[in-house]
């Protein structure tokens, strides 16, 4: 099948507040949708305006772009992907539009920050390693369980927590930069301090550098609806929690939060594991910091 495509003018973009988010100064994203099939995802929200989100669509002349947007950009930096949709999507094994990315940002050396759900990652190590070479690499691996079989009813077509792991190994093992967004935490579902800690062990034990994470979720609508039906399903009696707690409030904090912010970090600390996004964005670029690589 022809993958969709859309038009494009621009790929990369300076982000907001450059620099602030694990050291990123440009964001971009190659494909548009994503297919993993997530049940919290907030990018199915109504104000993306995405209405056909589970259908990835590429880019047109993508690779053409992106080169011009480099090649624009007055100071070099660090660029992110895989916000809106994951850069390592199952189209990417195929069109390597990732990979021939990563190759042009090698080129105009920039670094490259990126966050993903899919092992598939660990294909483009070796050029992960000429980019280090040069500039801050960083991969994050978005990990929401412990649980091989919960991860396959939260997030139906992602590669497994275990294989994400498996890949993280890959990587570590190779120099790379890593570390887990443990994220989001959903209320009833996977807050707890037994899901917090094996994850944890598991990342220690992979390589991880750091692990992230928010004590929460975020709810729009659009995202609401979704996300409900299919507690629903997998879940049964935990949506009414959720419209009980939180309504319809955007943020939704564990009810445990207090106290499972106490384990992670505490956890984290026994580990060797950074969580503080001002320590792991200096680790990001130490040994950089000639390079100019901030915009400021």
């Amino acid at each position: 099948m022809t993958p969709q495509t859309i038009p494009a003018k621009n790929i990369i973009f300076k982000t907001q507040s450059p620099g602030t988010w694990f050291g990123i100064d440009y964001n971009m994203n190659i494909y548009r949708g994503c297919s993993h099939g997530c049940i919290y995802c907030d990018s199915r929200s109504d104000c993306f305006q995405n209405p056909d989100f589970d259908a990835v669509k590429i880019k047109e002349n993508a690779l053409e772009i992106i080169r011009n947007d480099l090649r624009r950009k007055v100071k070099t930096g660090i660029i992110g992907t895989g916000s809106m949709s994951d850069p390592y999507n199952p189209l990417e094994n195929e069109l390597k539009l990732t990979r021939n990315t990563l190759e042009l940002i090698n080129a105009y050396n920039f670094g490259i920050s990126i966050t993903t759900k899919s092992n598939l990652v660990a294909r483009d190590a070796d050029i992960l390693k000429d980019i280090h070479s040069h500039s801050p690499v960083a991969v994050k691996f978005s990990i929401t369980t412990a649980d091989d079989a919960l991860c396959k009813k939260l997030e139906p077509n992602t590669a497994t927590t275990s294989e994400r792991f498996e890949a993280l190994h890959t990587l570590s093992a190779q120099g790379i930069y890593c570390g887990v967004l443990l994220l989001p935490l959903l209320p009833f579902v996977n807050d707890t301090e037994e899901s917090i800690v094996k994850i944890l062990k598991s990342a220690k034990e992979a390589g991880a550098k750091f692990v992230y994470t928010y004590m929460g979720m975020t709810l729009r609508k659009g995202s609401r609806e979704y996300y409900y039906a299919h507690l629903d399903k997998i879940l049964p009696g935990i949506k009414e929690k959720y419209m009980k707690r939180f309504g319809i409030r955007y943020t939704c904090i564990s009810p445990e939060s207090n106290k499972l912010w106490k384990t992670f970090t505490a956890e984290c600390e026994r580990l060797g594991l950074l969580y503080d996004m001002k320590a792991i964005i200096r680790h990001i670029k130490a040994g950089y910091e000639s390079n100019q690589l901030t915009l400021f």
